[in-house]
């Protein structure tokens, strides 16, 4: 079987396709959503998901979370001792998620579709693969969590044709992509987005207002322990706008309480540059598309920062057309994934639609202008595939000699939008050999042909002796050989993963200290004599026991909490 993983900033899911349709696998914990943070404490031992969370709260500098934002970077994450990648910290979230889906399903998992943003470049779908390989998954497709939304939603069996935007904003990232319907034909007309937009920016307005009333409190003295309290918090209050107009955030600080209320008017205020933020991928995407924005027949909204009321009303004006959130915005990509990967398996009972998607980034490469005093004037861009080109696409670029009796030209692979060299990304580097001759009598034709799973051929051919260099452009810093794949899957696999059958008493206990810590006086007691009362039936190494112990306990930190 092909499993749908949604791999997302703040959450991941897991999702499967049976005869009625497909359906999210929930985690060791029951419930869908697994959070992305790694955590691994003094002894080495690793945790993943809500347990992880709960630890990053007692223990922040052992813990690691928004990790996908720095997808095929070199940045190394240290935890207690112990280095990694960004790509291994999500492929220890993958491993758990295939774990988890083994258990529920009875059988051993090896095959997976994994979504990526729509604007993830070439190097960070790379690492997304890489870390499915890390995880001990054939990565079957990376796809767009967009398109995989808009399979989610029906559209690939609706009859109607039309265009659809995609509106996604997660908890790190946001997309916006048009798609249109022909047929039996999903076609990806435009995506833009921004990687560094999502739920986690909408919550530090939060923070930024709580500090702002309470300017006794100076951000820049308090430790991570403290800072990471109050991130928790003013999520909670963010989360209280879902079914609300007004919102608390409370937070104890040195034994003190401090506490806010806000109105749904003054938060939506401070977010004022956000939404402006969202404004522009919207623009660029229907200006690409050569779209208008009554040409749109239905927009759909995914990512579990659409739940605020407020960015549903702002979406709701913008298009003038009431949003589509019949499926969990949360569970949308998932689902998709999982239907994608039926339709590989070609799976009976389930329609099979033909997908497009198109380039991101503009690919290109380096050119010299003439300037006016005739001099050369290297530096400038050159575009061959632009961005928003449907693909598989190959384009061609002749380039010409620029000096008398030049031997050589140099063709730097090049990504990004702006004109200037500098500004864009160097993907990679190509010389060939040309016979000598005046200025402007050699040329070369650049041929670049980007494929669906993001691989980019380089081939130059000499138009005067027919002579032809290919090269397949890799991404540098975390490219890995096979061998290094390898290796580095039986490191992961010797670290120790907390045990699942154990992980609920462990996420009981975190929770209990936390609280614990967040307290004072006489709730503070009443938290030890609960913990200490669990604490004492784990001892008796007695199932039974354990069992009502655990119960009780949860009990009391439900009714302590009020559900948080």
């Amino acid at each position: 079987m092909i499993i749908g993983i949604d791999l997302g900033t703040t959450n991941s899911l897991v999702a499967y396709y049976t005869e009625e349709g497909p359906k999210i696998i929930p985690n060791r914990l029951g419930s869908n959503l697994t959070p992305s943070v790694v955590s691994v404490d003094e002894e080495g031992q690793v945790y993943i998901g809500e347990t992880a969370k709960e630890r990053m709260l007692l223990y922040p500098e052992s813990a690691a979370s928004l990790f996908k934002r720095s997808m095929g970077s070199e940045k190394v994450y240290e935890l207690s001792g112990k280095k990694f990648l960004p790509e291994e910290l999500s492929a220890l979230v993958l491993r758990t998620l295939k774990e988890d889906a083994e258990v529920f399903l009875g059988e051993e998992i090896t095959e997976a579709v994994i979504s990526v943003p729509a604007y993830f470049n070439d190097e960070r779908r790379k690492a997304t693969k890489r870390a499915g390989e890390l995880a001990g998954l054939k990565v079957e497709r990376i796809i767009s969590e967009p398109t995989a939304a808009a399979i989610a939603y029906g559209l690939y069996q609706n009859t109607d044709n039309g265009k659809i935007l995609v509106f996604d904003l997660g908890g790190g990232t946001f997309d916006v992509s048009i798609l249109e319907l022909i047929d039996t034909i999903i076609e990806v007309r435009a995506v833009a987005g921004d990687n560094y937009l999502g739920g986690e920016d909408f919550t530090k307005v939060i923070e930024d207002i709580f500090f702002d009333k309470n300017p006794e409190i100076k951000e820049n003295e308090l430790n991570d322990k403290t800072l990471r309290n109050i991130r928790k918090q003013a999520e909670k209050c963010k989360i209280g706008f879902k079914d609300d107009r007004n919102s608390t955030m409370s937070c104890v600080i040195n034994d003190k309480t401090y506490e806010i209320n806000l109105g749904v008017e003054e938060y939506e205020a401070k977010c004022d540059e956000l939404l402006d933020k969202i404004r522009q991928p919207i623009k660029r995407s229907l200006a690409d598309a050569n779209v208008r924005l009554r040409d749109i027949d239905r927009v759909v909204l995914v990512g579990g920062a659409t739940k605020l009321s407020f960015i549903r009303k702002f979406v709701g004006k913008l298009f003038h057309n009431l949003p589509d959130t019949s499926i969990n915005p949360d569970e949308a990509v998932a689902l998709g994934a999982a239907v994608q990967g039926a339709m590989k398996e070609r799976k009976e009972g389930i329609k099979e639609v033909i997908l497009t998607d198109v380039c991101p980034f503009t690919l290109g490469t380096e050119v010299v202008w003439e300037k006016d005093n005739g001099r050369f004037e290297d530096g400038h861009f050159c575009p061959i595939i632009e961005r928003n080109t449907t693909i598989p696409a190959s384009r061609t670029e002749r380039l010409y000699t620029v000096s008398d009796n030049q031997t050589q030209i140099r063709c730097k692979v090049l990504q990004g939008e702006s004109r200037f060299t500098d500004n864009n990304v160097l993907l990679g580097e190509i010389r060939i050999n040309v016979p000598k001759a005046p200025a402007g009598k050699e040329c070369v034709d650049v041929t670049y042909t980007y494929d669906v799973n993001s691989i980019l051929e380089v081939e130059i051919k000499v138009i005067s002796t027919g002579e032809i260099t290919k090269q397949i452009i890799k991404t540098n810093a975390t490219d890995m050989s096979e061998e290094e794949i390898k290796e580095r899957m039986e490191a992961l696999s010797y670290l120790k993963i907390h045990p699942r059958d154990k992980e609920e008493n462990k996420l009981l206990l975190l929770k209990g200290e936390r609280l614990y810590e967040e307290s004072i006086g006489r709730n503070r007691q009443e938290i030890e004599l609960a913990l200490r009362t669990f604490e004492k039936a784990l001892d008796t190494r007695e199932d039974s026991v354990i069992e009502g112990a655990r119960r009780e306990f949860m009990d009391f930190l439900e009714e302590f909490t009020g559900g948080f």
